[in-house]
């Protein structure tokens, strides 16, 4: 979901378990019969039997095969229906059709009337059949719920070919043993992926895992769900033989000896994959010859409309409602739509090495540092610390062929992280074998020339694919080659108060109303406004990303900043003394608050102390929607302040609120502060249902993040949005493009990323998704500069098709 994407995966968690909520209640177990060993009843008894005595699996288990007659009471199906189809070998399969035009949401659940026990089973895994008849891929979050209300959710993607494939995801590890020692090799502590490689080859397909609890309660699973969320057209599939299945010998070597000296999947071949220095220098012949660098011939200085009309320029960028659809406008007054690509730098392009150095020699982090953790450069070490270097991760050291020496030509690319956010260390050595890649490249006739050529290159690049900006997370080298228009980014870090939502991902939310706050948002605007220089090439600034405001799967996720500060004591929390002003001038009376709260607090000083803040009535529901507006209001408008006070000639484009985490009192104070209210949606694109608030706002709005990636290239975790190979991420990428081209309200796409994350994760929390407009190699995706290309050929025409060009 920079630091990115993940979040998104536990959107789609709550999706899931809404799911299943509207389908629970008055289900019958589910029974059936094996396709292609149909075993006759006693056999199958002997295998439980067998099972039973020894903790595995004789024999492939059946939980069900749609063979009985009917529909089992079991299985239901939300926004969408189920019909028994011939499966081609005698029996019948579960054809499932969902209506996702007009529904954000819709899945397949399968829950038993008692919990399944499989607790006495070991090594072992789920698997299940499934074909795609329909025209489009389509992408099932599979959810398994345990009897103590935890889940875990992995994802796969059918493609529309109509073959069966065989799916898979293990419920238990290899390690009979030692459980524990399973579950560090096999779901992931260990590792520090999002998503390992198999553990075993076959033809099969695992599951990727998403978010949740590795370790289910095996002894009660209550339902498995098959979700699908926002899709833009209606999907159909077909599910068979539900089923458990011992697992195979395990390779243990599935950890060892993934990447080659180019970063790239060591074990696997596949079209595009780089074998040798002479192969890349003819790759980057090939495109250098091919590149124009210069923007389609309809574009502005400022890659605005240039054809179009000519509206009041400001030498900045700025916006306008024109003809009922938001625009930015350019420096030289053409309306212009913002695309572009996120994390262009090297920043997130380093992996975990498994190498340490003694701390004593490493600097630390101080609270008057302006630029957070993950969004620091390489930082190698110094000198005096090499010989300090320890393994301390023999796990992730066994991962690699090769790593340099620090005095080896290529020795220059590793760094080092002093935090990590997850992962198997909490700081450690990094190295980049893209920007290792980068030095291969084009040479180095100058220390780091060749940076020059791909900052070059890269920009000739995004005009010739025909993007009109740079989208987050760029270097700021980028910012002074006045070629095309940027976004800058700050985080608000530093020594201030902070405050719980419930869900803190990535950190917990600022205290707004400390005012600490408003002088760390001075000093990053400051800093910031140092890298821009007023330049009329910066379209806005993002300050801080995917805050967790709140989540909408309870009143607790939803008001839970609000929840957990009125428990707070106003001396040392701002944001409490400001709540209790709210309400005081509301109720007057403590009284009147007990009554309307139904609540037996004894003063407002006691109140102010801290007070049972749990949920019993409607109008302290309400009391606290109002609270969550005051709390974003007091959060935008302090950076809005702040911003302005020292660049008062740039747009401010809010904290890309992710899709998990927009609660509607936030998105209503980011509109009444923000010049563009920013979000980062992980999903097919735009859903209409989702966004009807939209023109309730009625403010310009911005994707600031969104990916489709494909396992195909040899990576293990193709992210969250899944496509089924390089030619479907084409595909739905124009998707995505056009169904916000083409809406109204907003006036700016950024996706994420410009280069797959590292194949063995990103250093500062693990993201491993093949989610890149270019490879590791630096080689470009040649099916998504074709969509680009063919997106951005009519951007114009097709965003203000209804203007009259100018003659």
């Amino acid at each position: 979901m920079d630091t990115k994407r993940f979040s998104k995966l536990l959107m789609r968690s709550a999706l899931s378990l809404a799911i299943t909520a509207t389908t629970l209640g008055g289900l019958a177990a589910c029974s059936g019969e094996q396709k292609g060993i149909k075993p006759k009843a006693d056999e199958t008894a002997a295998s439980v039997a067998a099972a039973s005595d020894s903790n595995l699996l004789a024999q492939d288990f059946l939980l069900e095969g749609f063979d009985q007659g009917g529909i089992p009471a079991s299985v239901q199906v939300n926004n969408g229906t189920a019909n028994l189809v011939d499966d081609g070998a005698g029996g019948k399969a579960l054809q499932v059709k969902l209506n996702l035009a007009n529904n954000n949401s819709a899945g397949l659940i399968i829950q038993p009337a008692e919990a399944w026990d499989w607790s006495e089973y070991s090594d072992f895994n789920l698997a299940f059949d499934v074909a795609n008849h329909g025209e489009e891929s389509v992408q099932i979050d599979v959810t398994m719920g345990d009897k103590n209300g935890d889940f875990y959710t992995r994802g796969l993607v059918v493609p529309a070919d109509g073959l069966s494939r065989t799916y898979y995801a293990k419920l238990h590890g290899h390690d009979q043993e030692d459980p524990e020692a399973a579950a560090q090799n096999e779901f992931n502590f260990a590792s520090g992926l999002r998503s390992n490689p198999p553990t075993w080859q076959s033809d099969d397909i695992m599951l990727h895992s998403f978010w949740g609890k590795k370790l289910l309660d095996l002894s009660g699973i209550t339902q498995i769900s098959f979700g699908t969320d926002g899709s833009l057209s209606d999907r159909q599939y077909t599910i068979d033989n539900l089923r458990l299945r011992a697992n195979p010998p395990m390779d243990e070597n599935f950890l060892t000896g993934l990447l080659d000296k180019y970063g790239q999947n060591a074990k696997v071949d596949y079209e595009g994959k780089i074998h040798s220095d002479e192969e890349l220098k003819k790759v980057v012949e090939e495109e250098l010859a091919s590149l124009s660098g210069k923007p389609n011939a309809d574009r502005s200085k400022f890659s605005g409309w240039k054809s179009g009309p000519q509206l009041e320029a400001t030498g900045y960028f700025r916006t306008e409602k024109f003809n009922g659809k938001w625009a930015i406008v350019d420096p030289e007054g053409y309306l212009y739509f913002s695309t572009g690509i996120d994390i262009i730098r090297l920043s997130n392009s380093s992996t975990i090495t498994g190498y340490d150095y003694d701390q004593k020699l490493i600097p630390k982090r101080s609270a008057d540092e302006v630029i957070a953790e993950d969004d620091q450069p390489l930082n190698r070490v110094d000198k005096a610390a090499w010989a300090t270097r320890t393994l301390v991760s023999e796990t992730r050291a066994k991962m690699f062929n090769w790593l340099p020496g620090y005095d080896d030509e290529l020795g220059n690319h590793y760094g080092y992280r002093r935090e990590t956010q997850s992962g198997p260390l909490k700081h450690g050595e990094t190295f980049s074998f893209y920007s290792a890649n980068l030095e291969r490249r084009y040479g180095e006739t100058y220390p780091e020339s060749y940076l020059d050529t791909w900052q070059k290159v890269t920009v000739d690049r995004m005009l010739d694919w025909g993007f009109t900006s740079l989208g987050n997370w760029a270097a700021e080298p980028f910012y002074e080659q006045e070629r095309i228009p940027y976004v800058a980014f700050a985080d608000i870090i530093g020594e201030f108060g902070t405050l719980s939502s419930g869900f803190d991902f990535w950190h917990p939310v600022p205290d707004p109303y400390d005012p600490r706050f408003y002088q760390r948002s001075v000093v990053a605007a400051k800093s910031v406004s140092e890298q821009v220089e007023n330049s009329p090439w910066c379209m806005g600034v993002f300050f801080d990303n995917e805050q967790s405001f709140g989540r909408l799967e309870s009143d607790e996720l939803h008001y839970g900043i609000v929840i957990n500060t009125l428990t707070r004591d106003a001396a040392d929390t701002p944001a409490k003394g400001a709540f209790t002003k709210v309400l005081r001038e509301k109720y007057g009376t403590i009284e009147a608050l007990n009554k309307a709260w139904n609540k037996e607090v004894k003063s407002w000083e006691a109140f102010e102390k801290g007070m049972d803040s749990s949920l019993t009535t409607d109008a302290q529901r309400e009391d606290y929607a109002t609270l969550l507006f005051e709390y974003g209001n007091q959060y935008f408008g302090t950076i809005r302040k702040a911003m302005k006070s020292v660049m008062p000639n740039h747009l401010y484009l809010g904290s890309r609120l992710p899709s998990w985490g927009m609660p509607p009192e936030i998105v209503k104070a980011a509109g009444k502060n923000v010049d563009i209210i920013s979000y980062n949606l992980y999903e097919e694109g735009l859903v209409p249902s989702k966004w009807e608030f939209l023109a309730e706002i009625d403010k310009p709005s911005l994707i600031g993040e969104f990916s489709f990636g494909s396992d195909d290239q040899g990576h293990f975790h193709p992210g969250i949005v899944i496509s089924a190979d390089q030619k479907d991420r084409g595909r739905m990428f124009k998707n995505y493009m056009h169904s916000f081209i083409d809406n109204p309200w907003f006036v700016g796409v950024h996706m994420f990323q410009y280069m797959d994350s590292p194949i063995t994760g990103r250093a500062y929390d693990g993201e491993n998704y093949a989610n890149g407009f270019v490879s590791v190699a630096d080689v470009p995706y040649v099916e998504l500069v074709k969509a680009a290309k063919e997106v951005h050929e009519d951007l114009y025409e097709r965003r203000f098709g209804d203007v009259k060009p100018v003659e």
